[in-house]
Parts: structure tokens; sequence; C-alpha cells
């Protein structure tokens, strides 16, 4: 290769690099573009911007994400997820198991770990046996975002709102939980619309699924007692505790954790505040009206559908005291388009089913359109 067909590959070679990144990691480029942008028609000064970041949030998801990192390692969740399968004997019953355990896992190890664990769960019975994976991994979706309504835990969105509220952790889940009772209802009946008694036979699921118990049970005892510290506001003190404990012990779980989430975190509070400072944007959204509860919920429905349901959530903050109203709203604002809520694009991505966007739509749509009308019914009567 010359050294002028070098120099005029280089720039090349930069541009698929530009590519390769905004293409796995859409949200943080779009996000950095955007600081840029409102940096440069907007300035702020630099050593402002990290006092627009909700460190307690944000302290308080790192120390989730080693938790939860920890207890997906010591195999546990996989283990019990394969053992209650033997007991399955239809398409239908299989179905409800796997809506039921992503649920109930939502609610305790957030969204996405749930999908970490039941769709590679699902594809691998799929190799037992043909399964329908499509709509399997659509009301697997579904069912994340409507268990991990429940707690504050369950997803960013609840997590933040949370620390925004200052209730504790009980008074969030009964406040939210006429909600989820209602989605995962339901989930269920269109679950039994849409998979038939038809007879399975996965007893031939007899690999060994080891675990971890010492992590296991360090795990456990720790995340209780991360909880009741964050309930407490001391999750700055909590994460020092876990992260360096952990560190000592099993650095590879600290290492391993979803860095690049944090960091989208942060950015989301710098760029989604910012946005919220314009004149222009804050005059439009201050004539909406927002203190009105149903002005609340309806916004942070509709909205998710086009920027999802954690900015959603930060940036209609700035506007409402109803932290209630807002939390029902992005709930099921995580329903409908699939930018809605990401643990939607997590769990396609983890299928890596083709065609399933059309499929998807097809159910979730309606399912947001249902939700929106009866969340704002709970609403206003609860």
């Amino acid at each position: 290769m010359t050294e002028s067909s070098a120099s005029a590959s280089a720039p090349l070679r930069a541009l698929r690099r530009v590519v390769a990144f905004v293409a796995g990691e859409p949200v943080l480029a779009i996000l950095i573009v955007a600081l840029a942008l409102l940096q440069a028609f907007a300035p702020r000064r630099w050593s402002s911007l990290p006092g627009l970041v909700d460190w307690q949030t944000v302290m308080t998801l790192a120390g989730l994400l080693i938790l939860t990192k920890a207890i997906e390692y010591s195999g546990l969740l996989t283990w019990f997820a394969h053992r209650v399968v033997h007991h399955i004997r239809s398409e239908r019953g299989l179905a409800f198991l796997l809506i039921g355990l992503a649920a109930a896992l939502s609610t305790v190890v957030t969204n996405d770990v749930a999908l970490f664990v039941i769709v590679p769960l699902a594809l691998s019975l799929n190799e037992l046996t043909p399964l329908p994976l499509r709509r399997l991994v659509i009301v697997i979706a579904l069912a994340v975002n409507a268990g991990s309504v429940l707690t504050p835990i369950g997803n960013p969105q609840n997590l933040f709102l949370w620390q925004v509220s200052g209730v504790s952790f009980g008074a969030f889940m009964w406040a939210l939980a006429p909600l989820c009772a209602v989605l995962t209802a339901m989930l269920f009946a269109v679950t039994a619309c849409l998979f038939k008694g038809k007879s399975l036979d996965l007893s031939t699921d007899t690999d060994p699924h080891p675990v971890d118990r010492s992590l296991a049970g360090v795990a456990a005892l720790l995340f209780a007692a991360f909880v009741a510290l964050a309930d407490a506001h001391h999750a700055g003190v909590a994460l020092a505790g876990v992260g360096f404990g952990f560190l000592v012990w099993r650095p590879r779980i600290v290492l391993k954790i979803d860095w690049l989430l944090l960091l989208i975190f942060a950015l989301m509070f710098i760029v989604l505040r910012s946005v919220a400072a314009l004149g222009w944007v804050h005059d439009v959204l201050a004539h909406l009206g927002l203190q009105t509860p149903l002005r609340a919920y309806a916004a942070g429905s509709v909205l998710s559908q086009a920027i999802s349901n954690v900015p959603a959530a930060i940036l209609l903050a700035e506007f409402t005291h109803d932290w209630r109203a807002l939390a029902f709203g992005v709930s099921v604002g995580g329903f409908g388009i699939a930018i809605g809520s990401l643990a939607n694009l997590i769990a396609v991505r983890l299928s890596k089913e083709k065609g399933i966007w059309g499929p998807f739509h097809l159910v979730s749509v309606p399912f947001w359109i249902v939700a929106t009308i009866a969340g704002g019914w709970l609403l206003q009567r609860f």
C-alpha cells in the first residue's frame, strides 16, 4: 500500500469506527451529540454540569448493578429457572411460567437482569423442542415492563422517581401496586390468547447448572442491606461498602457491570435538565399544566413513545411534583413503540429473531392504548 492510499484510507477507518460506535451505542451517541449542540448554542459552564446529575440515583443504580451482577454470576437464577420448567406440560403453561418469572424477577433484580435470565432460558428450551419463540420474546418483554412497575428498584425510571419522591420503599410499592396488578392481569389475558394448549416435553432439559452458593448468599444479604440503606437515603455509604467488598473479594463482578449505563444515566440528567431550562422548552411544557395529575400522566405515557420512559421521567419531573402520576405515565409508556422502554430493545436483541418488529408492535401498541386508558382510570380512582 502506498503512502497516499494509506493516508486516504485513514479517514475511512475513522468513519467506520464512528459508525460502529453509533450502531452499538445509539443512546450514548445521541446524548453526546445533544450535549455538544447544547454547549454550542446554549452554553453552560462545564464545571456546573455535574451539579445537574442526581447523584443519589446514580449511586443507587451503581450499587444495584454490582449486586445484580453478583446474583447473575452466582448462577442461582438460571438454576432455579431451569428447575421449574420441568413441571410444564404445554405451550401456554410455559408462556405463563416465563412471563411470571420475568415479572417477578424484574421487581427485585431490575428488568434488564430479568431479561438476561429469561430470554436465554427460552432460547435454550427452543433447542430442546420447537417453540413459538417470537411470541415468547414479545410477552417476556411486556412482562418485565409490567412487573418492574411494582418496586423502586424494578427499573431506572422508578429508581429516579423514588429518590425524587422521598417516600419509603413500602410507600412507593403501595402507590404503584394497583397499576402493576392491572398490567399483569392484562398480560396474562393477552398471553392466554396468543398461546395454545399444545403439549410439550421438556424433560430432556437435564444439563447441570451449578450455583456458587457463597456468592448467592452474600449477594442476597447485601442486597437487603443495600436497599435498606438506600431507603434511608444513605446510598453513598451503601455503594462504598458494596463496591469495596466486591473489589477485594470478587473484583470481576465490579469490573463487568454496565459502566456505560451509568455514564448514559448521568448524561441523561445533564442533557435533559439543560433542555428543560431552555426558554422555549420551559414555556411549552409549563403551559401544558402538568401539575394536574391526569395531564402529567398523559404526558409521561405519550412522551415515552418518542424518547423512551427514562428520559421522559427525568424531563417531566422538572415540571410536576406529582411523582405518582408521572410514575404511572412512564410505566405504561414502556409499552407501545419499542423505544418506549429500553427493555424492549434488549429483549429483541437477545433473541436475535429476524422479522420480530412487526409482530412486536401488533401486540405492544394495542396493549399500550388499553394500558393508558386503564392507568388513567386507576389514577383517578385510587
